[in-house]
């Protein structure tokens, strides 16, 4: 896309699978310096080596249970090797269920895990993006922002709080030359996916293959996302392209979700 990413530096979250490892490939290949970070350290090690080797990516290992812990680590790293102009803010989904069954414990989990952890790493970044003048906090949610989805209640409410976060996060930081905005992915072809559908399966009685048409005829594309199409968005939203786009949900989703 010719983006003009280069001698911009990326943390990307959640990048060994999925939707946030193809966001780390798409901005390395924009040019970007990546710093992956997840809690697999041999997992990391695989992604990292499938990054264009002009630059000298890295990674971070942590666990998103913990902020506090995540927030030393990151800071350490800053301060052993540099700051960050894009922060991609992407964590796995909570489990599934109805959200009358879930147990408390469920959405303090979910709480700590995305809006918590969103919001030591911005605190920790933000700095580096003021003295550069230059910030990119992109945040992988869910279209259930717009439209709740059946039967993921708890991500349905953190996924909600994430987006108000935000909002409000976008109308502080924007007079700095920062944007955040949120990407919301539809059924997108990931691990996750698979499991809701494994799940769907089991409660309906109907096969996986059943399963997964009758939510690909949701979309008027009639077929999932590839995480590549993901990251594309994503990496836009990084660029300098983009830097009067600022406090928006960007539905990727194949038109399925029906509000505007």
């Amino acid at each position: 896309m010719n983006l003009e990413l280069n001698n911009k530096y990326a943390l990307v979250c959640g990048s060994t699978a999925g939707i946030g490892k193809a966001t780390a490939i798409a901005l390395a290949n924009e040019g970007a310096i990546v710093t992956l970070i997840a809690r697999n350290e041999d997992k990391l090690k695989a992604t990292l080596a499938q990054l264009p080797q002009q630059h000298n990516h890295n990674y971070i290992v942590a666990d998103f249970t913990n902020p506090f812990e995540l927030k030393q680590k990151v800071e350490l790293y800053i301060k052993e090797n540099h700051g960050f102009h894009i922060l991609i803010n992407n964590t796995g989904g909570p489990a599934g269920g109805p959200i009358f069954n879930a147990d408390i414990e469920e959405f303090e989990k979910a709480f700590t895990q995305h809006l918590k952890c969103n919001h030591v790493l911005v605190q920790t970044l933000v700095p580096f993006m003021k003295d550069e003048s230059y910030g990119r906090i992109i945040n992988v949610i869910s279209t259930s922002v717009k439209q709740p989805l059946e039967g993921l209640g708890v991500s349905n409410t953190i996924r909600g709080a994430v987006a108000n976060w935000s909002k409000t996060m976008a109308n502080e930081l924007g007079v700095f030359g920062i944007t955040v905005n949120n990407v919301l992915p539809g059924a997108t072809s990931t691990e996750r996916l698979s499991e809701i559908i494994k799940n769907k399966s089991v409660k309906t009685g109907k096969s996986i293959e059943e399963s997964a048409n009758a939510m690909k005829n949701t979309v008027p594309a009639k077929r999932f996302a590839k995480p590549e199409e993901l990251a594309d968005a994503i990496t836009f939203l990084a660029s300098e392209r983009a830097s009067y786009i600022n406090g928006i949900n960007l539905p990727v989703d194949g038109g399925r979700t029906k509000s505007l």
